[in-house]
């Protein structure tokens, strides 16, 4: 760790999250019955949190013990001054850049009883989020720099990804390690009609650890076969309709354009794990592994737990993310990342926001060895099974 301060900077997507509570005991199906214009409706208090992925992926490492630095933008009004000073009680704010006369990112979120919810949200200043917003002083004192969701950031995915790419290389070459993640585009989108490929070729060179899901991986890489197989599917997600065979080859295409480390989060059938050689693996910055050989040339497949009653899932990949890239920095082995991020996913699930379910690192620790692993159909084409470990490996070659 040498002289950095940080364990982790995260990094991206920040939003102020606004939820008013509805104070009845009215049942209705129809938001028309509650909200009808020229009446007044009765409300209970707002609850703020911040959302996205630097709050989600940041607090849940603070949450495991390490110490974070939030790096985001923010406008210069009372929702930029409200999101400072949530992040500050949760970590560091350093790197929160404020541009007067910006409005700030926020969602209000409207959940009456009995109805689905409805999101009111302003991108604000995460579509202007560019490579001058990077506290580089910030980053020299870090291990590892994590970016979430580009796909929700406009000026990351323009012109080809040249910010996001200007951001990664500078990163890198301050020496620490990187960590990026997605989320799926809108189709009907500006950042669905990108070209993600291209993005993807442009980024990757300095991408370590690249942690998207089957689902925003398969869309991102192959569109257009991407909506004919959800077409095909009725519209349903796609995670039990993709085999290992094509998850491993979208790793392998990962690889070839650059990153070292290949995730694809696969939901209820766990992780998918890829790993480039040796010496790649040992180049990658400050969080690289002690025993680079033991993390190289590796195809692991892990299965989610077994979880008897689901709350939620929101967020759960995100906090499956935060536990595999503590791991990374505590010095646990490419299996033990793997059942910390499928246990901290289980435990997600068990609240209905995105971290109440969350327990302390070493609560993580002690549970995952204890918890049933879920029924998964073996993957065709070469896969092993460990009993001891309960994971699938495919071996090179």
């Amino acid at each position: 760790m040498g002289q950095s301060n940080y364990d982790v900077i995260v990094a991206g997507h920040l939003c102020l999250d606004m939820i008013p509570r509805f104070e009845t005991d009215r049942e209705t199906t129809s938001i028309a019955d509650l909200l009808q214009p020229g009446t007044l409706v009765q409300m209970g208090a707002m609850t703020f949190s911040t959302g996205g992925s630097v709050s989600n992926v940041g607090t849940a490492m603070k949450i495991f013990g390490c110490s974070v630095a939030f790096m985001a933008k923010v406008g210069g009004d009372a929702i930029g001054r409200t999101i400072i000073d949530i992040v500050r009680e949760k970590g560091s704010a350093e790197g929160i850049s404020v541009a007067e006369g910006e409005a700030s990112s926020y969602t209000v979120v409207i959940a009456p009883p009995g109805i689905d919810r409805i999101f009111m949200h302003c991108p604000g200043t995460n579509d202007t989020f560019a490579a001058g917003d990077i506290n580089m002083a910030a980053v020299g004192r870090g291990r590892l720099f994590h970016l979430g969701y580009p796909t929700l950031m406009r000026s990351l995915y323009l012109e080809d990804g040249r910010e996001l790419a200007d951001i990664l290389e500078k990163i890198k070459k301050a020496g620490a390690t990187t960590s990026l993640d997605i989320s799926l585009p809108d189709p009907d989108s500006e950042a669905g009609r990108t070209d993600w490929r291209r993005i993807y070729e442009r980024c990757l060179p300095y991408v370590d650890i690249f942690v998207p899901s089957i689902e925003e991986t398969f869309f991102t890489l192959h569109p257009r076969e991407y909506l004919e197989r959800k077409e095909a599917q009725g519209g349903r997600e796609l995670i039990d309709f993709v085999t290992a065979e094509e998850v491993g080859g979208f790793a392998a295409e990962y690889l070839s354009m650059g990153c070292r480390i290949a995730v694809l989060k696969a939901g209820h059938n766990g992780w998918y794990i890829r790993t480039a050689g040796r010496e790649e693996i040992a180049g990658i910055g400050r969080a690289a592994p002690a025993d680079p050989a033991a993390w190289a040339d590796r195809e692991l497949w892990c299965p989610a737990f077994r979880a008897d009653s689901i709350a939620t899932s929101t967020g759960a990949g995100d906090c499956s993310i935060a536990a595999f890239l503590t791991g990374l920095l505590r010095g646990h082995s490419i299996q033990e990342c793997l059942k910390l991020a499928n246990c901290a996913g289980y435990l997600n699930l068990r609240a209905m926001d995105t971290l109440s379910g969350l327990g302390s690192w070493e609560e993580v620790k002690s549970i995952y060895p204890n918890l049933p692993v879920r029924d998964t159909p073996a993957p065709a084409g070469g896969w092993s099974w460990d009993d001891r470990l309960e994971i699938w490996e495919k071996k090179p070659g």
